[in-house]
């Protein structure tokens, strides 16, 4: 067994002594999508996945073409299937760390990859795509429902509960717009401000032209009957039927592999309110040390999943863009030291008649 497999027999090494061109670390639409283009590109890619996908709660994927309502677990499914058709690898586990290895600056470098149960695998290019957790508003009981009634984007989840009664879980200054945001998907639409600040008189003004009403006091659980959430309980003891509860949610990056790289993930906002924490990226993913991308949620926060998958997919062709020019660069370097081994023979001689 090869150093780049051990301890860890489903991870067949590629070639003795020369790892994997790719390592991906996370499986979800960001991973997957870039893996399969890899793979479809004839690099040799290994996929790392944890198996906590952020959607796993969700009874179906949404705004998806072509697959719209597919369960999470069977689109992922189906990715892992055409990954390892074209020849690439997917195995479950966690990647704990990565780190350059000595001497791999500049062209060749590359990446050791060190995973929870010890194996250690070598990367020329990494991807992370590691996603994100959602932290929740602390109120009993809205965890359990997460994905269910329990929801923040009127894009995914809206037109299941259209004409229903929605409560907005109001934590901070941005619960107005996410209460009239709803709006678009249900007349019946409650803001409880819960924790956060008093509407200013433009934002009462809005609420009121959009028919939205407002419930103060604090939220202190969440009322669920049968297998049903059918309410938000006040610190008052008064209940307030609604049907969904739309929270905002502090998202905050996966950022362990990335840390180890020196990449830890820094606060994101939308305009003056904070989002969370995101690892940051350039064009096609790339980020500050070379040979490292990230695509998907760990770096776009409001991504959905069929934004996630395009993300993969762009940074696998920067990934393999960036391969190209490092085996072009190696097949010069040989060929001219090849050419200097025979003296008197044009560098270019071969290239143009075509050897």
């Amino acid at each position: 067994m090869t150093p780049e497999s051990r301890r860890n027999p489903a991870i067949d090494s590629p070639g003795a002594g020369r790892g994997w061109d790719v390592v991906v670390v996370g499986g979800g639409a960001a991973g997957l999508g870039g893996a399969l283009a890899l793979a479809r590109a004839r690099r040799s890619v290994l996929v790392v996945d944890a198996g906590e996908p952020r959607n796993a709660p969700a009874g179906g994927v949404h705004n998806y073409l072509g697959r719209e309502n597919t369960p999470p677990a069977e689109l992922l499914a189906a990715g892992r299937a055409e990954v390892t058709g074209y020849g690439g690898t997917v195995v479950a586990g966690r990647v704990v760390a990565a780190r350059p290895l000595p001497g791999s600056g500049g062209a060749g470098r590359g990446f050791g990859v060190t995973l929870a149960d010890g194996t250690e695998v070598v990367a020329r290019r990494l991807l992370l795509a590691t996603g994100l957790a959602d932290e929740l508003p602390d109120v009993p009981g809205l965890a359990e429902r997460w994905g269910r009634e329990v929801l923040h984007c009127p894009h995914c989840h809206g037109w299941e509960f259209r004409d229903r009664a929605v409560g907005v879980l109001a934590t901070g200054p941005k619960g107005v717009d996410q209460a009239l945001l709803f709006r678009q998907w249900s007349a019946d639409v409650t803001l409880f401000r819960h924790t956060a600040p008093e509407p200013d008189e433009e934002q009462w003004e809005r609420l009121a032209a959009r028919g939205i009403a407002v419930v103060d006091g604090e939220v202190t659980g969440v009322e669920v009957t049968g297998d049903r959430l059918t309410g938000l309980r006040l610190r008052s003891g008064r209940v307030v039927a609604c049907d969904a509860v739309a929270v905002a949610p502090r998202f905050a990056a996966r950022d362990e592999v990335a840390a180890s790289l020196g990449l830890a993930a820094t606060e994101a906002w939308a305009g003056q309110h904070p989002l969370g924490s995101a690892v940051a990226a350039g064009a096609g993913g790339a980020t500050e040390i070379p040979g490292v991308w990230v695509a998907g949620n760990a770096a776009d926060l409001t991504a959905g999943v069929i934004g996630s998958a395009a993300a993969g997919f762009a940074a696998a062709v920067a990934i393999n863009a960036d391969l190209l020019a490092e085996d072009t660069a190696r097949a010069v370097a040989v060929r001219r030291a090849r050419a200097a081994e025979a003296p008197g023979r044009p560098v270019g001689a071969a290239g143009r008649h075509g050897r």
